[in-house]
């Protein structure tokens, strides 16, 4: 039997659905060819021009949430459709227990629901994507070497050490790479030192810059500090700075 919802519940789901990022479109699936650009300055110039505004456009949909979220938080009662609204924001943020009237836990969340220092994602997936051409961007939008563990999820890795079963993600946009890769910088327990170092930051009004957190990947990749000292080099060599 199909299920009916009550008109005030579907009225409370579809405005709150924006504001936790539910509904925000993904992109064009095609992003540019970027081996058709010679190695340098000029393929660097097209990746950033192509990466940055959607790394951009979903850090501002985080913010958005995160406003509101401060904002209820502040208020200190939410109302019903404010409680339903958090709980959609718990899921997407991956609380397995939440309770939207507990202070302490909306507390917790708002650490989560914060923003990934724009030079720190561009570094990553120039790094991870050699630039847009890696096999694994150019045939499945995976910009920042997410793995997945469902047989057909996404790319078989042609060095797979026998008896893994990992596969590299397959996604459908260059967007829902960069969406995939923030959500597990504010979700996974990996990165739980990154959060906390970035609402430090926050707290004694700091710029949140990807220099400052990039030290608090050290667990993303295998090569633990070289690839945190790869990062900020890549940061400060090609003046992502600015996109901070």
């Amino acid at each position: 039997m199909k299920k009916t919802w009550p008109l005030a519940l579907i009225v409370a789901l579809f405005i709150a659905a924006p504001a936790v990022g539910l509904l925000l479109p993904l992109g064009a699936a095609t992003a540019p060819d970027f081996t058709q650009y010679p190695a340098g300055d000029s393929r660097k110039a097209e990746f950033f021009g192509y990466m940055a505004p959607l790394v951009e456009n979903e850090n501002e949909a985080i913010l958005s949430s995160r406003v509101r979220l401060q904002v209820i938080q502040e208020a200190g009662s939410p109302t019903w459709a404010e409680r339903r609204w958090l709980m959609l924001l718990a899921e997407r943020y991956e609380f397995e227990e939440f309770d939207p009237s507990e202070a302490d836990q909306r507390a917790n969340l708002i650490k989560r629901v914060d923003k990934v220092p724009a030079s720190m994602a561009l570094a990553q997936a120039a790094n991870e994507s050699a630039w847009g051409t890696s096999r694994f961007a150019r045939l499945g939008n995976n910009y920042f070497g997410q793995w997945c563990f469902v047989q057909g999820c996404g790319l078989v890795p042609e060095a797979r050490n026998d008896g893994a079963s990992h596969e590299v993600a397959a996604f459908n946009s260059a967007r829902e790479s960069i969406r995939r890769y923030m959500n597990n910088i504010n979700t996974h327990n990996a990165y739980s030192e990154l959060r906390n170092r970035r609402a430090s930051l926050r707290s004694e009004n700091n710029d949140i810059s990807g220099l400052a957190l990039a030290p608090s990947l050290i667990r993303y990749s295998e090569r633990g500090q070289e690839y945190v000292n790869e990062l900020q080099a890549m940061i400060s060599g090609n003046g992502l700075q600015q996109y901070d």
